[in-house]
């Protein structure tokens, strides 16, 4: 579990990138959910933090794909691979990452 940040300096509509291997970046949609994904385009190396929310949907600053935040699933071309979603939690008023574990290694 990771301190990202306290609730209230992440607005509606915002984000944040975290400095871990990989980075990964926490959204706060205009509805208020929370969400985090690898900050890494997978069609090419750009930081999704960076990039445009709209609703549940980021889109890179590159190339303009889509990703779901809550599946990691691109929507559109030119990405088509998905990125690794991570669950977020507030405790105390401080927003937590739990990473998820790379793909073939123990949790």
């Amino acid at each position: 579990m990771i301190p990202v940040c306290r609730l209230e300096d992440l607005p509606e509509g915002e984000s944040v990138r975290v400095e871990t291997t990989p980075p990964v970046a926490v959204f706060r949609t205009d509805d208020g959910g929370l969400y985090a994904i690898d900050d890494t385009c997978t069609h090419q190396d750009a930081s999704l933090s960076e990039g445009w929310l709209e609703g549940c949907l980021v889109e890179c600053p590159l190339h303009a794909a889509f990703f779901d935040l809550r599946t990691g699933e691109p929507t559109c071309l030119p990405a088509r691979r998905p990125v690794r979603t991570h669950r977020v939690t507030v405790e105390d008023g401080v927003v937590h990452v739990h990473l998820t574990a790379e793909e073939g290694t123990a949790a």
